[in-house]
């Protein structure tokens, strides 16, 4: 990773997840622009997600990258992570919105 790379949120989830869902719908209805990752379908993503929740397959594990800068949490508040990367990645932010329809 380097300083010319582009922002980039990353939601590592499996299905199945309550808390996956409600972040996947929370960052839809503000149009923030993310990645999702199924720790179940992909090895490498599994590993990375026990290296930073110790040793554990918590889900959602979201990674914020910002040029040379790389952050995460383990099932973050919705609310916290897009007040974050709305402060600190604003390019996110313009995403389609999407509303759940019953």
């Amino acid at each position: 990773m380097n300083a010319e790379s582009p922002a980039e949120l990353v939601v590592y989830r499996r299905p199945g997840c309550p808390y996956c869902a409600r972040l996947r719908n929370t960052l839809n209805r503000h149009g923030i622009v993310h990645r999702e990752v199924n720790i179940w379908e992909e090895p490498e993503a599994a590993a990375f997600v026990r290296s930073v929740a110790d040793g554990n397959e918590t889900v959602p594990t979201v990674v914020l990258r910002d040029g040379a800068t790389e952050r995460h949490w383990v099932n973050p508040a919705p609310k916290e992570l897009i007040a974050t990367v709305r402060a600190d990645t604003p390019a996110l932010t313009g995403g389609k919105r999407r509303f759940l329809t019953f």
